[in-house]
């Protein structure tokens, strides 16, 4: 019989960074449902003590745990103007991309679901350019 090995997940480099774009993202988006598990079960609690309608909560709040993990991202990639240029594009894009989709989506559902979105968007662009710009940049600067 053969004996399998399982490898640690998240993969993280010496750094203490997440080693892979799948890992950052991956771990990103599941911050981001426990989230919104926890919000959901908050809103539910609130509507049935007739306190407010349920979806009347900010999906933005699901946001706790993706910020966490980006800010010990922050952290790990250590000193140089590189990490901060990269945060405050990733932060810059992210949150364009994010308010346009929960723009366009508040018309149709409510402030959760539209939040929600936003959050998603802002998640995925976040990462994408935090991983790839900060790999890019360090490259450029040396």
């Amino acid at each position: 019989m053969t004996e399998t090995k399982s490898a640690r997940r998240p993969r993280r480099n010496p750094d203490g960074r997440l080693a892979t774009f799948p890992d950052l993202v991956g771990t990103a988006l599941a911050g981001l449902v426990c989230g919104l598990v926890v919000l959901l079960a908050f809103e539910g609690v609130m509507s049935l003590l007739r306190l407010s309608e349920f979806g009347d909560a900010n999906g933005w709040i699901a946001l706790v745990l993706p910020v966490w993990l980006f800010t010990e991202e922050f952290r790990a990639a250590g000193w140089g103007a590189a990490r901060i240029v990269v945060a405050l594009l990733g932060v810059g894009f992210g949150l364009a991309v994010g308010m346009t989709l929960a723009g366009l989506s508040a018309g149709l559902f409510p402030p959760l679901v539209s939040g929600a979105i936003g959050a998603l968007g802002l998640t995925v662009v976040y990462s994408a350019v935090w991983f790839y710009g900060l790999r890019w940049l360090s490259h450029r600067v040396g």
